[in-house]
């Protein structure tokens, strides 16, 4: 028999998690059940037998072969085990299945609680097009751009023209860099938009592509909220400029750029976007930040748990991954805005196995020794150790190393330390970078913007 998934207002305790992902962060969802008294049951591939995740679990049930489509990506597969090992709730972390709305309602039908929000809140956020016209209804501001996707490359020169060179071809089902083009003349446009549509079916399963104006010198900041289907409250903003080619390397909180007043306008405009979807869980507002001018565009709403969200946690002491969990079982936020206060600086390094002297190729391999860095303030989320062979099939992320001080300078001077401690020998990573870029007079000043790692490290090498 089915059984009904808790709801706000209607508690049904957790006993029983599957966790329907791999590395760090299952290790990080598998840590905040053990400190609940949640069992945890890690699915895995039959690449994935001797990771970490698995060794820490309490059960693993092997859910496929090495291939994401084969494993991580199937819903029906992680729905019967969860069913299979009598799980009360499915926890999708990021990535993967996490913004898939088709497989939180697989997971209502078979009576297992989603640790996320509702799959139409996931399907209309998860929609870009549609996210950007329900921003605009909240009254948040959005980027120049289509009012919807665009059909052919012709219709998106129409869109351009209007709103002006450069523009960003953008997927409307996904995100992560995945599906985006940038364009700066009409007759790139054909080009541009074959790739980008056929990069974004291929991630996402849909080839949907919408336009918006490619703003430069801007910064990428993004506000964390946690919803419980009624209320919704903001824990502060991270600030993710530094990016390569659209994929974050490192993250901070709070932003250097923000003042009180924009602090609080943009975290005033998420909640109202969040709500206005009748938001549940832990989801991301991301926007793009004019620091000169003080004006800032939604972007997107990532409806799930983010990497990054270790630095929120070092500065408001509110663990996300358990405010899921509870929020899934049906208790409402036990804390106002008024709880919620920022202390210090955080900062949060991306590991990944990479050769960043090769474009940032990714380099799998054999990990034949590796030693954490401590002391306070510093937090490792990592899923290696020696001995552990990285698979050649996933996303290179190694872990995350995350520091925290009572001023950004502290922080950063911290972060360094930390770094010079790291040893992960066996693969390159990209540890040397992250000394480079930390010693960098421009990010010591907080002078970033989301083309900076680009044209200070990458373009005249």
């Amino acid at each position: 028999m089915a059984r009904e998934p808790a709801r706000r207002g209607m508690t049904r305790p957790i006993r029983r998690v599957l966790i329907a992902n791999r590395g760090e962060i299952a290790v990080r969802i598998l840590r905040a059940c053990r400190e609940l008294g949640i069992e945890a049951v890690q699915a895995y591939s039959e690449a994935d037998r001797d990771s970490l995740p698995v060794k820490l679990a309490d059960r693993a049930v092997c859910i496929g072969a090495a291939r994401a489509a084969d494993s991580y990506l199937d819903a029906r597969a992680m729905v019967g085990a969860a069913v299979t090992c009598k799980c009360d709730a499915i926890h999708p972390g990021y990535g993967f299945l996490s913004e898939n709305a088709a497989f939180a309602e697989l997971c209502e039908r078979a009576g297992v609680i989603f640790v996320g929000p509702r799959p139409e809140a996931i399907r209309m956020m998860g929609d870009k097009a549609v996210a950007r016209r329900l921003a605009a209804e909240a009254g948040v501001p959005t980027t120049p751009g289509s009012a919807g996707t665009v059909a052919d490359a012709r219709e998106a020169v129409a869109v351009a023209e209007r709103i002006g060179y450069p523009v960003l071809l953008k997927a409307a089902a996904g995100g992560g860099g995945r599906g985006m083009r940038a364009v700066r003349e009409a007759r790139e446009m054909d080009g541009a938009f074959r790739q980008a549509s056929s990069e974004a079916r291929a991630a996402f399963g849909d080839g949907s592509i919408y336009v918006e104006r490619f703003l430069t010198g801007v910064r990428h900041v993004e506000v964390q909220v946690l919803g419980d289907g009624e209320r919704v409250l903001h824990l502060g903003e991270r600030d993710c400029s530094t990016q390569r080619r659209n994929q974050k390397l490192v993250e901070e909180s709070p932003s250097p750029a923000l003042g009180a007043d924009l602090r609080r306008r943009i975290g005033e405009a998420a909640v109202r976007l969040a709500q206005r979807v009748g938001y549940t869980g832990a989801g991301t507002i991301e926007c793009m930040l004019d620091p000169v001018s003080g004006e800032f565009w939604f972007m997107e709403m990532n409806t799930r748990i983010q990497v990054e969200h270790p630095v929120t946690e070092m500065v408001t002491g509110i663990d996300l991954v358990k405010s899921q969990l509870l929020i899934a079982s049906g208790r409402p936020l036990d804390i106002s805005a008024g709880d919620v206060a920022l202390v210090g600086h955080a900062i949060e390094c991306r590991i990944n196995a990479e050769d960043t002297d090769n474009d940032f190729l990714p380099v799998p391999g054999r990990v034949t020794g590796y030693r954490a860095p401590g002391g306070p303030g510093v937090r490792v989320d990592s899923h290696l150790y020696a001995g552990y062979t990285i698979p050649p099939f996933y996303d290179s992320l190694l872990g995350k190393l995350v520091c925290w001080g009572r001023t950004r300078q502290e922080a950063i001077s911290r972060m360094q330390r930390a770094l010079d401690e790291l040893e992960i020998e066996g693969v390159k990573t990209t540890r040397p970078f992250h000394r480079r870029l930390l010693a960098h007079e421009d990010f010591a000043l907080g002078r970033v913007h989301t083309r900076y790692v680009e044209e200070q490290f990458l373009e005249n090498r």
